[in-house]
């Protein structure tokens, strides 16, 4: 939903037009198959990015990389451990530092995790992960420890953590806001003009009191490489989404 806002800000910071790859999808796993309904989409480390990461086409092209992963706790609802969800992220840190990326990272909201109700919870648990039979105490524990976990690798890796404030939640508590989105975006990336290896000749200032510039409208939107669909498997090639300043966009 938020895709064509993620990007266009991203390169408000970091420059465009650009090549862009995403593994992204309602619900999404970053290590197993995840079914929304009635589509099924891989896991973000067995997706088709990173063979295109690592493609001789990619390699060629010239630096800086840049790199966003965000929504780290769907998979603590799939019923998976904090080490094996660990795993999977410093799995794709590690290929994302492999292709010298600045990466900027979303924690866990636990600021507004830790003040969700027991009813609350159960329903929300019940309305997106229906499979899900963990009480809220077990979340909010398996929580704590990804998000622990995420801070640690900064010892392992160059990248920036970003805590999320609960003032850009929405009302279930582990969303960002739709309302929100822009400002909420707009403040996160500044983090890329943080990083130390980051080129100064990329940043656009930006003011508080700047009025929002008009998105471009797609010229093409992506759809997913691979996808099931009522159990049938659909082939995309890539990229498959463009805007009219020559941004391409694959999305796996």
């Amino acid at each position: 939903m938020s895709l064509r806002l993620i990007i266009q800000l991203l390169q408000r910071h970091c420059g465009g037009p650009s090549e862009v790859l995403v593994a992204a999808g309602h619900g999404r796993s970053y290590g197993q198959n995840s079914q929304v309904l009635v589509r099924e989409l891989p896991g973000i480390v067995r997706s088709g990015l990173w063979r295109q990461l690592y493609s001789e086409e990619s390699q060629r092209l010239l630096q800086p990389n840049y790199a966003f992963l965000t929504d780290i706790g769907n998979d603590i609802l799939y019923g998976f451990s904090s080490a094996q969800i660990l795993h999977w992220v410093a799995w794709c840190i590690h290929r994302l530092h492999g292709r010298s990326a600045r990466i900027v990272m979303t924690n866990l909201p636990m600021a507004s995790i830790a003040l969700l109700s027991e009813r609350r919870f159960k329903l929300l648990r019940n309305l997106f992960y229906p499979s899900c039979r963990l009480s809220r105490n077990e979340v909010v524990d398996r929580a704590w420890a990804v998000h622990q976990g995420l801070n640690e690798l900064t010892k392992r890796y160059p990248l920036t953590v970003h805590e999320p404030d609960p003032q850009w939640m929405s009302m279930d508590s582990i969303h960002v806001s739709f309302w929100k989105r822009y400002a909420y975006y707009e403040q996160l990336f500044t983090c890329f003009a943080n990083t130390d290896s980051f080129s100064r000749n990329h940043v656009v200032p930006v003011s508080k009191d700047d009025i929002k510039p008009l998105l471009l409208p797609w010229r093409r939107r992506p759809q997913f490489a691979v996808r099931k669909v009522l159990g049938k498997i659909k082939h995309v090639s890539q990229p498959s989404g463009y805007f009219d300043d020559q941004t391409s966009v694959s999305l796996y």
